[in-house]
């Protein structure tokens, strides 16, 4: 006998419908997966070692100055206990002040006479200078960083016999100012190898280290802003002020310290220039130390209490390039954020 089937229409799929008992909704898109960010070998040992890198400077800074307290522990002693002990009873505040004074003095006018010279390198060379000529000037510039410091100094001492005369007529004219004095006696220096001389060296010396850095920042300017001010009817002048300089106004100001840590702690050469003497407020008059001259010329010689008095006179220094750091790192960072 034929049987009769039923069919079973599908029920309405409308966005009104409701799904039958039993049956949860499905969902037009799948949940997405979270998956776990791959970690190869390699980037492992690139991560530890770039730590380990990182923590080797502070160890290294904390070995350094750990070292020199430990070395300078008499001269404290002796300085707290009888002062008259240190440099022939003049006591450590007395022999320590005179250099330090030096050595900022040195440092500064080597920083200023270097700085303008730097930053008109480096801008001719990037925005002035034929293309085929940028290149050779950078090199001769970055080859000035490679020269020793005991050629400097032998310049330095050839360049000091020859500024006899510019200093006499220095004080001639320009006696009037503490820092261009003559001596007691009316005369200047008549070898030449002054804290002048020595500055003049020192800026030669830190002259590539901030040229080259502030060539490689002005580098860095955006094309599109340096194009946009010429397309305004700047000039090229007026295209570096409003755009080149600003945009490279923190790494400048680092260039500048990192050349001015290079002449805090600038020894041989400052050591062959500089002649013996006592502290004057005169840079054309013999005399004046820096810090770093008198550790290398006494240091050969010195034992016992002799010794940590000078090993003192470094942790001196050290406080100071610490300090200046610091500093640079606070303007920096301050001039970063201006700019932003």
């Amino acid at each position: 006998m034929p049987t009769s089937t039923q069919t079973t229409e599908p029920g309405p799929t409308g966005p009104g419908s409701t799904p039958e008992s039993g049956q949860k909704p499905q969902s037009s898109s799948p949940a997405p997966r979270q998956q776990k960010a791959v970690v190869r070998p390699g980037d492992r040992v690139f991560s530890a070692a770039t730590l380990i890198a990182g923590i080797l400077i502070l160890v290294i800074l904390a070995g350094v100055a750990l070292f020199l307290l430990a070395q300078s522990k008499d001269t404290i002693a002796a300085q707290i206990s009888d002062p008259s002990q240190i440099t022939g009873g003049k006591g450590f505040l007395s022999y320590v002040w005179p250099l330090v004074i030096g050595t900022l003095i040195s440092a500064a006018l080597a920083l200023i006479v270097a700085t303008p010279f730097s930053l008109g390198i480096a801008l001719f060379t990037t925005h002035m200078a034929p293309r085929r000529l940028a290149p050779v000037l950078g090199y001769v510039i970055d080859l000035l960083a490679a020269i020793p410091s005991v050629v400097y100094g032998l310049w330095g001492i050839a360049l000091a016999g020859n500024l006899t005369g510019f200093y006499l007529w220095l004080s001639k004219w320009f006696g009037w100012i503490p820092i261009f004095a003559p001596a007691e006696d009316g005369s200047v220096s008549q070898t030449g190898r002054t804290l002048l001389t020595a500055s003049l060296v020192l800026s030669i010396m830190i002259l590539p280290i901030i040229t080259s850095l502030t060539r490689e920042i002005f580098l860095q300017t955006p094309r599109l802003q340096e194009e946009a001010a010429l397309a305004l009817g700047a000039t090229r002048w007026e295209m570096i002020r409003m755009a080149v300089l600003p945009f490279g106004k923190s790494g400048i100001v680092s260039a500048t310290m990192l050349g001015l840590g290079r002449a805090l702690g600038e020894t041989m050469a400052v050591a062959m220039i500089l002649s013996p003497g006592v502290l004057t407020a005169s840079l054309v008059v013999s005399g004046n130390q820096t810090i770093a001259s008198e550790i290398a010329q006494n240091f050969p010689e010195a034992a016992g209490l002799r010794l940590s008095e000078l090993i003192t006179v470094g942790l001196v220094l050290f406080v100071i390039t610490l300090l200046v750091n610091m500093g640079a790192r606070a303007i920096v960072a301050r001039t970063s954020v201006k700019g932003s």
